[in-house]
């Protein structure tokens, strides 16, 4: 069940956010910055807590997730490092995925030769 759970949930976020990518003129860009600022403001409120235990990877992968990783991070790093901990705690909780990201990227940009477009 586990599995169904996290299927559909990220099903549903990736078709919404195909909704509004459609039906409205706001940038890609725009978008993923509105969904990791949402996936932390729905951490803060205590809200993305439950949700993600409810869907695991269906919550947890897209950027909702990376948004509340980053708020969790935040808020472990005040409460042990004080006000340094806003600008750490961010990073320290994600590094491993933005790592992740770039070394992939990189990797696939030696496998198929990207082209610039003109």
């Amino acid at each position: 069940m586990d599995y169904i759970n996290a299927f559909w949930v990220g099903g549903l976020i990736c078709a919404l956010v195909q909704i509004l990518m459609e039906k409205t003129k706001m940038m890609p860009g725009r978008i993923m910055v509105l969904l990791v600022c949402t996936g932390a403001v729905l951490g803060a409120v205590g809200i993305y807590g439950p949700f993600q235990e409810y869907a695991g990877a269906g919550a947890s992968v897209p950027l909702l997730g990376f948004g509340n990783t980053l708020w969790k991070g935040v808020k472990e790093a005040v409460e042990t490092d004080g006000f340094l901990g806003i600008f750490k705690g961010g990073f320290e909780a994600s590094a491993v995925g933005i790592c992740a990201a770039l070394v992939f990227a990189y990797v696939a940009s030696l496998i198929f030769q990207p082209k610039m477009k003109k």
